[in-house]
Parts: structure tokens; sequence; C-alpha cells
């Protein structure tokens, strides 16, 4: 039996009781009810079908101590297909999970589709640059409502990554006229996982920059309903922008005194963007 109790107070808290009348089920929610069903599966034998199946007696009260719950899984780096995405969601289920944070970009590869961009997934998904007939490996938007849904389902909020202004190898393949203009060896490079194509990142100086991440973070809004979008921020050589004029140009212009502020100018760009559209 199961149903929603309003004497529960933790949101996603559950009780959990077997008596000789039956199992009783009831949560502060239908995440609590959830909860309550995964406690119940893992204290049943994996391979229970078509076993007669004994419960022993027993009351269980329990909550979440922490209410953020999270695993995070790498697709650019080496890419997983859908089914592989939601037998991973799975697990997470059934070990009490909320969150799904969701790597989708960095250099070796861009994994999301992005329908005003199409050379982001049909050459920065190719995953493989030193063979030009590699198939791209990405998640169409229909992939990734998909997986959302099925992750809601389950209680899972999916949190997507999409980094910058480094880890932008893949896009910058796609699209090089958004690294700085200073880079001029940089059309037709292998992107990889370090060296000194790894210091090649989005220009800081360059409107067409800041509308690409607007229009990308738009399509990403619209696919991923939660509170979270992950922008990354890290790792960023700013060697580049040190002799890049459209750089220097910015920082003069925004009061910026050293390229590290202009990152942090860069990435509170992208942040109130998303703030203002309620992320």
């Amino acid at each position: 039996h199961l149903s929603i109790a309003s004497d529960i107070r933790n949101p996603e808290g559950y009780r959990l009781l077997v008596s000789e009348n039956g199992i009783e089920i009831a949560g502060a929610s239908n995440a609590g009810i959830f909860y309550g069903v995964q406690t119940l599966r893992k204290s049943i034998p994996a391979m229970a079908e078509g076993m007669n199946i004994e419960l022993p007696a027993a009351s269980i009260n329990d909550y979440p101590r922490f209410p953020y719950r999270g695993m995070h899984l790498d697709v650019s780096r080496h890419f997983f297909p859908v089914d592989s995405v939601k037998k991973f969601i799975d697990i997470l289920a059934l070990h009490n999970m909320n969150r799904f944070h969701w790597h989708l970009t960095d250099e070796p590869g861009w994994r999301i589709e992005i329908k005003k961009y199409p050379k982001l997934t049909k050459i920065g998904a190719v995953g493989n640059w030193h063979d030009a007939q590699a198939t791209p490996q990405f998640y169409t938007q229909d992939d990734i409502r998909e997986i959302v849904a099925y992750a809601a389902e389950r209680q899972i909020e999916i949190v997507p990554e999409i980094d910058m202004p480094a880890h932008s190898n893949a896009a910058l393949t796609a699209y090089p006229k958004l690294a700085c203009p200073v880079v001029k060896d940089y059309i037709g490079v292998l992107p990889g996982l370090g060296g000194r194509n790894s210091e090649i990142i989005f220009c800081a100086g360059n409107d067409s920059v800041f509308t690409f991440l607007q229009n990308v973070m738009d399509e990403i809004m619209e696919l991923f309903p939660s509170r979270y979008i992950h922008i990354g921020g890290d790792e960023a050589s700013r060697r580049h922008w040190k002799a890049c004029p459209k750089c220097q140009k910015r920082m003069k212009e925004e009061g910026l005194k050293d390229e590290s502020e202009l990152q942090s100018y860069m990435i509170a760009r992208i942040e109130k963007y998303l703030n203002d559209k309620g992320r």
C-alpha cells in the first residue's frame, strides 16, 4: 500500500512498515514513496523472479542526510550510448541518488546536439580527429529529452555541464573563429587531452563568443529543466589572452587589472544570463 503522509516532515522521507497484513510505504512526497520502494527492492534477492519471498516484520523511518546526492559521468572522453546512460541512472535510483551530473562537453568531444550550431556535433563529436571517416558520437535532442524524462521518473534531476572558457577544443575545432585571433595555427590542429592545444580557449574579447555561448545555453535550458547548469570556469590557460588585442581591449573597457579578472568577467556574464532566466 502506497500513500502520501503529511506527518513526515522531510520532503524525501518515508516510512516502511511490514506486518502480517502486508507492506505499507508512506512518503512525504512521490520521491519519498519512491525511496521507500527502493529500500523494499534491496530487501529482496536480486534474482527473485518465481520465488516465494518472506519479509520479516519491520518498521523503518528513513530520510536523507544530504539533500543533494549526486554522481558524475563524463561522456566527452568516453562516450556512453543511451541504453548505458539509462542503466547508470537505474543504478543511481537504486542507491537513492537524486542528481546526475552529466559532463557533455570537454576537449575530446562535444556530445550534445545544438540545432543552431550543427558543426559542434558534425565535427566536434567525432572524438577521433585522426580519422576523417570516424562517426560522430553524440546525443540528439530527442535522446536528451528521453533521458531527462527517464531520470525524472526515477526522482533524479540531471545537471548538464557545458565547459567554458577552457575545455573547449571540440567546440573550437568546429568553430575556430571563436578562439583568439592570435591563434594562427589552430585550424586543422588535433585537439588532445594535454599539450599546447589545451591552452586554446574561447576568446573573451570576441562578442560573437558570448552570442554563441548564450545561444547554446538557450537550447540547453530548453532541454534541461534543472535549476543548476554547470558552466565550468576551471583550468583555463590565459596565455593567448595576454597577446590577444580583443581580450586586452575588453580588459581596458571593463577596468580589469589582469587576465584572471577577465576570466571572472566571462563566467559572471554567462552566470548573469542564466540567472536572468531563473537558472
